[in-house]
């Protein structure tokens, strides 16, 4: 049984208050005593101090509901699995990103000797583009058995290929370095360009349709689009460091975009 609490302690205070206790007594007179008032009186031994003078315990607040307060948020949003045509997209997507990001490191090893060995003061910049590829090919390998995603099987073809492309373009000189990257990067930005609006409409149809979207879904797309944009910084590099001076700059650039389109559209199906 819980003690009621004692009031007397205000009453003390309005003391000094002549006529805000003489109406607290008068009020107190006037109150009908009632069961749950006698129910609820201290034991003698544990106030000696109260008085008949003294105010009926305010009864205590209702226990918040926490029930209640529950109910009051929104229940979360279901999550909507993904369709055959949605993860035969994915698993393409993340096949082909990581053969392109294996490629390019591949270009740039073989690369930058011939070109550094002639322009010494381009190592730093090569260095960081190799670098940064590098990093993206780690996030795909990574990505790809997390999600048990088949690798492409022309691995040995891209990678024989790719060697080849750096060497060549780095022998040829900066210039003709610099278109190789140019119109890699220029096929490759399009391409992740195209990936992060196909996963955008997925995005916008889940929304549309009520379902959560998860932090791992939209971390993918954040990913994307850091990836492109670092893609696209090397070939704004390549433009800066004269890739428009590679002659035939046409020819030269426009045979690698047509190979990069190719291994693209193989390694999204093979």
């Amino acid at each position: 049984m819980t003690s009621a609490r004692p009031l007397w302690q205000p009453l003390r205070h309005c003391q000094r208050h002549g006529n805000l206790l003489a109406q607290a007594r008068k009020f107190h007179q006037a109150r009908p005593i009632s069961s749950s008032t006698v129910a609820s009186a201290p034991h003698p031994q544990q106030s000696q101090t109260t008085s008949s003078s003294d105010y009926d315990p305010p009864s205590p607040p209702p226990p918040l509901n926490n029930n209640n307060h529950n109910n009051n948020q929104p229940p979360p949003k279901p999550k909507k699995p993904l369709t055959p045509d949605q993860q035969a997209f994915l698993s393409s997507a993340l096949r082909v990103n990581q053969a392109g990001e294996l490629a390019a490191t591949l270009i740039y090893t073989a690369q930058t000797p011939p070109v550094v060995a002639r322009e010494p003061h381009l190592r730093p910049l090569m260095r960081h583009m190799y670098d940064q590829e590098a990093g993206h090919l780690a996030t795909f390998n990574s990505l790809i058995a997390r999600h048990r995603v088949r690798p492409t099987a022309l691995y040995p073809l891209w990678s024989a290929l790719a060697t080849g492309l750096g060497w060549a373009t780095g022998v040829m000189g900066r210039e003709a370095a610099m278109a190789c990257t140019e119109a890699v990067e220029t096929e490759i930005g399009g391409h992740y360009n195209a990936q992060i609006r196909r996963l955008l409409e997925i995005v916008s149809e889940w929304e549309a349709e009520g379902y959560d979207v998860g932090n791992e879904f939209r971390d993918l797309i954040g990913t994307l689009r850091r990836i492109r944009d670092e893609e696209l910084e090397h070939l704004d590099h390549a433009v800066e460091h004269d890739a428009k001076k590679a002659e035939p700059h046409w020819l030269l650039t426009g045979v690698i975009r047509a190979g990069c389109r190719g291994a693209i559209w193989v390694s999204e199906r093979v």
